[in-house]
Protein backbone atom coordinates (compact mmCIF):
# COMPACT_ATOMS: atom_id res chain seq x y z
CA UNK A 1 0.00 0.00 0.00
CA UNK A 2 1.30 3.08 -0.88
CA UNK A 3 1.06 6.49 1.28
CA UNK A 4 0.75 9.84 0.12
CA UNK A 5 2.11 12.87 1.77
CA UNK A 6 1.30 16.31 0.89
CA UNK A 7 3.93 18.78 0.98
CA UNK A 8 7.74 18.73 1.67
CA UNK A 9 8.08 20.95 4.45
CA UNK A 10 9.74 20.38 7.92
CA UNK A 11 6.75 17.83 8.85
CA UNK A 12 6.17 16.61 5.19
CA UNK A 13 9.83 15.30 4.71
CA UNK A 14 10.08 13.89 8.00
CA UNK A 15 6.57 12.07 7.62
CA UNK A 16 7.41 10.74 4.66
CA UNK A 17 10.70 9.24 5.90
CA UNK A 18 9.28 7.72 8.90
CA UNK A 19 7.22 5.96 6.73
CA UNK A 20 9.64 4.96 3.60
CA UNK A 21 11.72 3.72 7.11
CA UNK A 22 9.22 1.67 8.18
CA UNK A 23 9.03 -0.01 4.65
CA UNK A 24 6.27 1.73 3.39
CA UNK A 25 5.96 3.09 0.04
CA UNK A 26 5.52 6.81 0.19
CA UNK A 27 4.36 9.26 -2.72
CA UNK A 28 5.80 13.03 -1.77
CA UNK A 29 3.99 15.60 -3.92
CA UNK A 30 5.62 19.05 -3.55
CA UNK A 31 4.28 22.10 -5.80
CA UNK A 32 7.61 23.76 -5.41
CA UNK A 33 9.86 25.57 -7.47
CA UNK A 34 6.64 25.13 -10.43
CA UNK A 35 4.61 27.09 -7.99
CA UNK A 36 5.83 29.17 -4.98
CA UNK A 37 4.61 31.06 -2.47
CA UNK A 38 5.45 34.84 -1.26
CA UNK A 39 7.70 32.93 1.93
CA UNK A 40 9.33 30.55 -0.30
CA UNK A 41 12.86 31.08 -2.04
CA UNK A 42 13.77 27.41 -2.94
CA UNK A 43 13.00 24.58 -4.64
CA UNK A 44 14.77 22.28 -2.02
CA UNK A 45 12.44 20.77 0.82
CA UNK A 46 12.51 21.88 4.39
CA UNK A 47 12.66 25.38 3.51
CA UNK A 48 13.28 27.20 6.69
CA UNK A 49 11.38 30.33 5.45
CA UNK A 50 11.56 32.58 8.66
CA UNK A 51 14.33 32.21 11.26
CA UNK A 52 17.47 29.56 10.76
CA UNK A 53 17.01 28.73 14.42
CA UNK A 54 15.65 25.82 15.82
CA UNK A 55 15.28 27.43 19.23
CA UNK A 56 17.37 26.44 22.06
CA UNK A 57 18.99 22.91 22.75
CA UNK A 58 19.08 22.44 26.92
CA UNK A 59 17.48 19.94 28.35
CA UNK A 60 16.13 22.58 31.00
CA UNK A 61 13.86 24.37 27.94
CA UNK A 62 11.07 22.71 26.40
CA UNK A 63 11.98 22.89 22.79
CA UNK A 64 15.55 21.14 24.05
CA UNK A 65 13.91 18.39 25.39
CA UNK A 66 11.57 17.70 22.33
CA UNK A 67 14.54 17.78 20.02
CA UNK A 68 16.17 15.36 21.81
CA UNK A 69 12.89 13.38 22.04
CA UNK A 70 13.30 13.42 18.29
CA UNK A 71 16.75 12.47 17.77
CA UNK A 72 16.62 9.62 19.96
CA UNK A 73 13.47 8.57 17.86
CA UNK A 74 15.78 8.59 14.49
CA UNK A 75 14.46 12.18 13.45
CA UNK A 76 15.32 13.18 9.69
CA UNK A 77 15.37 16.84 10.15
CA UNK A 78 17.51 16.55 13.66
CA UNK A 79 19.91 14.51 11.78
CA UNK A 80 20.29 16.68 8.70
CA UNK A 81 20.05 19.93 11.49
CA UNK A 82 22.72 18.11 13.15
CA UNK A 83 25.29 17.69 10.18
CA UNK A 84 24.94 21.64 9.07
CA UNK A 85 25.00 23.17 12.58
CA UNK A 86 26.46 26.90 12.91
CA UNK A 87 27.29 28.08 16.05
CA UNK A 88 25.06 30.16 17.96
CA UNK A 89 25.75 29.81 21.78
CA UNK A 90 22.84 27.75 23.57
CA UNK A 91 20.53 26.92 20.44
CA UNK A 92 20.65 24.66 17.20
CA UNK A 93 21.08 27.20 13.90
CA UNK A 94 21.39 25.84 10.76
CA UNK A 95 23.22 26.73 7.32
CA UNK A 96 19.76 27.15 6.15
CA UNK A 97 20.67 26.60 2.09
CA UNK A 98 22.61 23.39 3.63
CA UNK A 99 20.10 22.00 5.97
CA UNK A 100 17.71 21.87 2.74
CA UNK A 101 19.69 20.52 0.67
CA UNK A 102 20.81 17.66 2.86
CA UNK A 103 17.43 16.96 3.39
CA UNK A 104 16.39 17.22 -0.03
CA UNK A 105 18.93 14.66 -0.97
CA UNK A 106 18.14 11.94 1.49
CA UNK A 107 14.43 12.02 0.63
CA UNK A 108 15.01 11.77 -2.84
CA UNK A 109 17.89 8.82 -2.92
CA UNK A 110 15.30 7.04 -0.46
CA UNK A 111 14.31 3.96 -2.10
CA UNK A 112 10.59 3.78 -0.41
CA UNK A 113 9.89 7.32 -1.40
CA UNK A 114 8.95 8.57 -4.68
CA UNK A 115 8.76 12.54 -5.45
CA UNK A 116 5.70 13.79 -7.46
CA UNK A 117 6.08 17.23 -8.65
CA UNK A 118 3.20 19.74 -8.66
CA UNK A 119 0.05 21.07 -6.96
CA UNK A 120 -2.04 18.97 -5.07
CA UNK A 121 -5.89 20.74 -5.33
CA UNK A 122 -7.92 18.30 -3.55
CA UNK A 123 -8.11 15.93 -0.35
CA UNK A 124 -6.95 12.68 -1.46
CA UNK A 125 -8.39 9.49 -0.24
CA UNK A 126 -6.46 7.74 2.40
CA UNK A 127 -3.88 6.98 3.28
CA UNK A 128 -2.74 10.28 3.40
CA UNK A 129 -0.79 12.70 5.19
CA UNK A 130 -1.17 16.03 4.51
CA UNK A 131 1.25 18.87 5.41
CA UNK A 132 1.24 21.62 3.46
CA UNK A 133 1.87 24.05 5.65
CA UNK A 134 0.82 27.36 7.01
CA UNK A 135 1.00 28.76 3.08
CA UNK A 136 -1.40 26.00 2.22
CA UNK A 137 -2.28 27.00 -2.00
CA UNK A 138 -6.24 28.91 -1.86
CA UNK A 139 -7.29 25.78 -4.06
CA UNK A 140 -6.38 22.99 -1.92
CA UNK A 141 -7.21 25.06 1.24
CA UNK A 142 -10.51 25.30 0.02
CA UNK A 143 -11.24 21.24 -0.42
CA UNK A 144 -9.60 20.97 2.75
CA UNK A 145 -12.30 23.74 4.56
CA UNK A 146 -15.33 21.79 2.24
CA UNK A 147 -13.68 18.08 3.48
CA UNK A 148 -14.33 19.29 7.27
CA UNK A 149 -17.53 20.99 6.05
CA UNK A 150 -16.01 24.43 7.51
CA UNK A 151 -16.87 28.43 6.08
CA UNK A 152 -13.26 29.41 6.95
CA UNK A 153 -10.26 28.29 8.99
CA UNK A 154 -8.49 29.94 11.63
CA UNK A 155 -5.92 32.32 10.88
CA UNK A 156 -2.62 34.56 11.98
CA UNK A 157 0.06 36.80 10.59
CA UNK A 158 3.67 35.38 10.48
CA UNK A 159 6.98 37.17 9.40
CA UNK A 160 10.22 36.60 8.56
CA UNK A 161 13.47 38.47 9.73
CA UNK A 162 15.74 40.23 7.21
CA UNK A 163 19.45 39.03 6.32
CA UNK A 164 22.64 40.98 6.31
CA UNK A 165 26.50 40.54 5.05
CA UNK A 166 28.70 39.89 7.94
CA UNK A 167 31.28 42.15 5.81
CA UNK A 168 29.12 45.10 6.07
CA UNK A 169 28.79 45.33 9.75
CA UNK A 170 31.07 48.25 11.24
CA UNK A 171 32.67 45.78 14.19
CA UNK A 172 34.50 49.06 15.22
CA UNK A 173 30.91 49.56 16.79
CA UNK A 174 29.61 45.69 17.39
CA UNK A 175 31.63 43.03 18.94
CA UNK A 176 31.28 38.92 19.39
CA UNK A 177 29.97 37.56 22.62
CA UNK A 178 26.99 35.19 23.65
CA UNK A 179 24.30 36.05 26.42
CA UNK A 180 26.12 35.36 29.94
CA UNK A 181 28.79 34.03 27.67
CA UNK A 182 27.02 30.74 27.07
CA UNK A 183 29.14 28.59 24.91
CA UNK A 184 31.56 30.10 22.42
CA UNK A 185 30.81 34.13 21.62
CA UNK A 186 28.88 33.53 18.42
CA UNK A 187 26.47 36.48 18.43
CA UNK A 188 27.35 39.99 16.84
CA UNK A 189 25.50 42.52 19.46
CA UNK A 190 25.08 45.98 18.01
CA UNK A 191 24.79 48.41 21.19
CA UNK A 192 22.50 51.58 21.13
CA UNK A 193 22.44 54.48 23.86
CA UNK A 194 19.17 55.60 24.90
CA UNK A 195 19.16 58.71 22.81
CA UNK A 196 19.94 56.21 19.89
CA UNK A 197 17.15 53.70 21.09
CA UNK A 198 14.51 56.27 21.65
CA UNK A 199 14.69 57.56 17.97
CA UNK A 200 14.88 54.15 16.53
CA UNK A 201 11.81 53.37 18.32
CA UNK A 202 10.25 56.50 17.63
CA UNK A 203 11.29 56.10 13.43
CA UNK A 204 10.01 52.21 13.67
CA UNK A 205 6.87 52.75 14.75
CA UNK A 206 6.19 54.95 12.21
CA UNK A 207 7.71 53.78 9.36
CA UNK A 208 5.59 52.45 6.28
CA UNK A 209 4.48 49.02 6.30
CA UNK A 210 3.78 46.95 2.89
CA UNK A 211 0.39 45.76 2.58
CA UNK A 212 -0.75 42.65 3.39
CA UNK A 213 -4.44 41.74 2.86
CA UNK A 214 -6.30 41.31 6.15
CA UNK A 215 -3.53 42.46 8.50
CA UNK A 216 -4.29 43.26 12.04
CA UNK A 217 -2.30 43.84 14.57
CA UNK A 218 -4.43 41.77 17.42
CA UNK A 219 -4.17 38.80 14.64
CA UNK A 220 -0.15 38.63 15.09
CA UNK A 221 0.81 35.64 16.00
CA UNK A 222 3.30 36.46 19.66
CA UNK A 223 5.93 34.36 19.24
CA UNK A 224 7.13 36.02 15.76
CA UNK A 225 5.70 39.72 16.46
CA UNK A 226 7.18 42.35 14.17
CA UNK A 227 9.34 44.36 15.49
CA UNK A 228 7.18 47.85 14.20
CA UNK A 229 4.06 46.44 16.24
CA UNK A 230 5.92 45.69 18.88
CA UNK A 231 7.56 49.33 19.09
CA UNK A 232 4.46 50.79 18.67
CA UNK A 233 3.00 49.20 22.21
CA UNK A 234 5.67 51.80 24.07
CA UNK A 235 8.76 52.66 23.63
CA UNK A 236 10.23 49.79 26.36
CA UNK A 237 8.65 46.94 24.83
CA UNK A 238 11.95 46.29 22.63
CA UNK A 239 14.44 46.81 25.43
CA UNK A 240 12.75 43.89 27.25
CA UNK A 241 11.95 41.76 23.89
CA UNK A 242 14.60 40.87 21.56
CA UNK A 243 16.72 44.28 22.50
CA UNK A 244 17.46 42.89 25.69
CA UNK A 245 21.26 44.09 26.71
CA UNK A 246 20.61 41.28 29.71
CA UNK A 247 24.16 39.14 30.15
CA UNK A 248 25.95 41.63 27.62
CA UNK A 249 29.02 43.55 28.18
CA UNK A 250 29.64 46.18 25.60
CA UNK A 251 33.48 45.78 25.68
CA UNK A 252 34.46 49.52 25.47
CA UNK A 253 32.56 50.55 28.32
CA UNK A 254 33.14 47.52 30.26
CA UNK A 255 28.87 47.99 31.04
CA UNK A 256 25.75 46.55 30.23
CA UNK A 257 24.64 48.64 27.41
CA UNK A 258 20.86 50.40 27.11
CA UNK A 259 19.99 48.49 24.03
CA UNK A 260 21.26 45.52 21.95
CA UNK A 261 20.66 43.81 18.53
CA UNK A 262 22.05 40.48 18.43
CA UNK A 263 22.74 39.33 14.87
CA UNK A 264 23.23 35.36 14.36
CA UNK A 265 25.37 33.57 11.63
CA UNK A 266 22.60 32.29 9.03
CA UNK A 267 25.24 30.18 6.56
CA UNK A 268 28.00 27.87 6.96
CA UNK A 269 30.24 30.26 5.70
CA UNK A 270 29.85 32.82 8.16
CA UNK A 271 28.89 35.52 5.40
CA UNK A 272 25.29 35.97 5.62
CA UNK A 273 23.62 37.22 9.56
CA UNK A 274 20.23 37.43 10.49
CA UNK A 275 18.66 40.27 13.06
CA UNK A 276 17.17 38.07 15.57
CA UNK A 277 13.64 38.92 16.73
CA UNK A 278 13.48 41.66 13.63
CA UNK A 279 10.93 39.80 12.23
CA UNK A 280 8.70 42.91 10.25
CA UNK A 281 6.27 43.64 7.12
CA UNK A 282 7.96 47.11 6.72
CA UNK A 283 8.10 48.27 3.37
CA UNK A 284 11.97 47.35 1.88
CA UNK A 285 12.92 50.50 1.70
CA UNK A 286 11.52 51.36 4.94
CA UNK A 287 13.87 48.52 6.31
CA UNK A 288 16.73 49.97 5.06
CA UNK A 289 16.00 53.18 6.23
CA UNK A 290 15.13 52.38 9.61
CA UNK A 291 17.49 49.73 10.19
CA UNK A 292 20.63 51.34 9.44
CA UNK A 293 20.32 53.38 12.69
CA UNK A 294 21.13 51.06 14.42
CA UNK A 295 24.99 52.44 14.56
CA UNK A 296 26.48 48.79 13.37
CA UNK A 297 24.97 49.11 10.62
CA UNK A 298 25.00 51.99 9.15
CA UNK A 299 25.95 50.27 6.19
CA UNK A 300 24.78 46.99 6.56
CA UNK A 301 23.91 45.05 3.09
CA UNK A 302 20.65 43.80 2.77
CA UNK A 303 20.60 40.35 1.27
CA UNK A 304 16.85 39.53 1.72
CA UNK A 305 14.39 42.09 3.55
CA UNK A 306 11.82 40.47 6.19
CA UNK A 307 8.52 39.49 4.62
CA UNK A 308 5.34 38.82 6.08
CA UNK A 309 2.92 36.17 5.47
CA UNK A 310 -0.85 34.96 6.19
CA UNK A 311 -1.02 31.73 8.41
CA UNK A 312 -3.86 29.63 8.00
CA UNK A 313 -4.33 27.07 10.32
CA UNK A 314 -7.34 23.93 11.60
CA UNK A 315 -9.60 23.91 14.50
CA UNK A 316 -8.06 20.23 15.21
CA UNK A 317 -9.49 20.27 19.01
CA UNK A 318 -12.30 19.94 17.11
CA UNK A 319 -10.97 17.76 14.16
CA UNK A 320 -8.11 15.57 14.81
CA UNK A 321 -7.17 13.08 17.31
CA UNK A 322 -3.96 12.99 19.18
CA UNK A 323 -2.03 11.66 16.48
CA UNK A 324 -3.29 14.10 14.19
CA UNK A 325 -5.47 12.04 12.44
CA UNK A 326 -9.50 13.16 11.41
CA UNK A 327 -11.21 12.03 14.27
CA UNK A 328 -13.90 10.31 11.30
CA UNK A 329 -11.46 8.80 9.23
CA UNK A 330 -8.00 7.95 10.94
CA UNK A 331 -6.44 7.42 7.56
CA UNK A 332 -6.66 10.93 6.85
CA UNK A 333 -3.81 13.18 8.81
CA UNK A 334 -2.64 16.34 8.76
CA UNK A 335 0.92 17.48 10.22
CA UNK A 336 2.92 20.76 10.47
CA UNK A 337 2.29 24.10 11.68
CA UNK A 338 -1.72 23.67 9.99
CA UNK A 339 -2.45 21.56 12.89
CA UNK A 340 -1.91 24.88 15.13
CA UNK A 341 1.68 23.55 16.24
CA UNK A 342 4.17 26.31 16.44
CA UNK A 343 7.53 26.02 15.39
CA UNK A 344 10.38 24.05 13.22
CA UNK A 345 10.75 21.54 15.73
CA UNK A 346 6.98 21.28 16.80
CA UNK A 347 6.00 20.75 13.43
CA UNK A 348 8.91 17.98 12.69
CA UNK A 349 7.29 16.37 15.72
CA UNK A 350 3.73 16.38 14.08
CA UNK A 351 5.41 14.96 11.18
CA UNK A 352 6.92 11.88 12.90
CA UNK A 353 4.06 11.13 15.00
CA UNK A 354 1.27 11.37 12.46
CA UNK A 355 3.71 8.60 10.31
CA UNK A 356 4.40 6.56 13.15
CA UNK A 357 0.45 6.41 14.09
CA UNK A 358 -0.38 6.31 10.08
CA UNK A 359 2.34 3.09 9.96
CA UNK A 360 1.34 1.31 13.08
CA UNK A 361 -2.44 1.30 12.01
CA UNK A 362 -1.57 0.40 7.91
CA UNK A 363 0.90 -2.66 9.13
CA UNK A 364 -1.81 -3.84 12.20
CA UNK A 365 0.37 -3.09 15.12
CA UNK A 366 -0.50 -1.11 17.70
CA UNK A 367 -0.19 2.97 17.60
CA UNK A 368 3.22 3.86 19.85
CA UNK A 369 1.61 5.38 22.95
CA UNK A 370 3.68 8.80 23.29
CA UNK A 371 2.56 9.77 27.11
CA UNK A 372 1.84 13.12 28.28
CA UNK A 373 4.69 12.91 30.49
CA UNK A 374 6.62 13.28 27.15
CA UNK A 375 7.16 16.36 24.71
CA UNK A 376 5.92 14.81 21.49
CA UNK A 377 2.70 13.19 23.20
CA UNK A 378 2.28 16.44 25.14
CA UNK A 379 1.96 18.53 21.64
CA UNK A 380 -0.55 15.94 20.10
CA UNK A 381 -2.71 15.98 22.93
CA UNK A 382 -2.90 19.97 23.26
CA UNK A 383 -3.82 20.38 19.68
CA UNK A 384 -6.60 17.48 20.21
CA UNK A 385 -8.03 18.72 23.01
CA UNK A 386 -11.51 19.37 22.85
CA UNK A 387 -11.66 21.39 26.24
CA UNK A 388 -9.80 23.86 24.43
CA UNK A 389 -12.05 26.94 24.02
CA UNK A 390 -9.76 29.71 22.52
CA UNK A 391 -7.43 27.37 20.48
CA UNK A 392 -4.35 29.39 18.95
CA UNK A 393 -0.86 28.01 17.43
CA UNK A 394 1.13 27.24 20.41
CA UNK A 395 5.48 26.20 20.99
CA UNK A 396 5.74 23.30 23.43
CA UNK A 397 6.10 24.50 26.68
CA UNK A 398 6.36 22.70 30.52
CA UNK A 399 3.23 23.50 31.74
CA UNK A 400 1.07 21.22 28.52
CA UNK A 401 3.59 18.19 29.93
CA UNK A 402 2.23 16.20 32.70
CA UNK A 403 3.80 17.60 36.23
CA UNK A 404 6.02 15.90 38.63
CA UNK A 405 4.57 14.05 41.37
CA UNK A 406 6.91 15.51 43.71
CA UNK A 407 7.95 19.52 43.97
CA UNK A 408 10.52 20.88 43.01
CA UNK A 409 11.54 24.68 43.72
CA UNK A 410 13.89 25.75 41.74
CA UNK A 411 12.52 26.31 38.10
CA UNK A 412 15.52 24.75 35.85
CA UNK A 413 16.16 21.79 38.20
CA UNK A 414 11.99 21.25 37.92
CA UNK A 415 12.46 21.24 34.01
CA UNK A 416 15.66 19.15 34.28
CA UNK A 417 14.06 16.40 35.97
CA UNK A 418 10.77 16.58 33.66
CA UNK A 419 13.21 15.95 30.80
CA UNK A 420 15.07 13.39 32.44
CA UNK A 421 11.73 11.41 33.15
CA UNK A 422 10.30 12.01 29.77
CA UNK A 423 13.60 10.31 27.84
CA UNK A 424 13.55 7.64 30.17
CA UNK A 425 10.14 6.70 28.83
CA UNK A 426 11.13 7.23 24.97
CA UNK A 427 14.33 4.94 25.72
CA UNK A 428 12.15 2.29 26.47
CA UNK A 429 9.69 3.03 23.47
CA UNK A 430 12.54 3.30 21.11
CA UNK A 431 13.47 0.02 22.56
CA UNK A 432 11.00 -1.61 22.04
CA UNK A 433 10.82 -0.53 18.35
CA UNK A 434 8.37 2.72 17.61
Amino acid sequence: MTVKVIGAGLAGSEAAWQLAQRGLAVELYEMKPEKMTPAHHSPDFAELVCSNSLRGDRLENAVGLLKEELRRCGSLILSCAEATRVEAGGCLAVDRTGFSAMVTEKIRSHPNIRVVPGEVTQVPGGPVIIATGPLTSDALSDAIAGYFGQTEYLHFFDAAAPLVTAESVDMELAWWQSRYDRGNADYINCAMDKEQYEAFVRELAQAQEAEVHGFEDKNVFEGCMPVEVMARRGMDTLRYGPLKPVGLTDPKTGREPYAVVQLRQDNAAGSIFNLVGFQTHLKFGEQKRVFSMIPALQNAEFVRYGVMHRNTFLQSPRLLDRFYADRRNPLVAFAGQMTGVEGYVESTASGFLAAVAMAARLQGRDIPDFPRTTAIGALGRYISDESVVNFQPMNINFSIIDPLEKRIRKKAEKNLAIAQRSLAVIDEMVEQGI
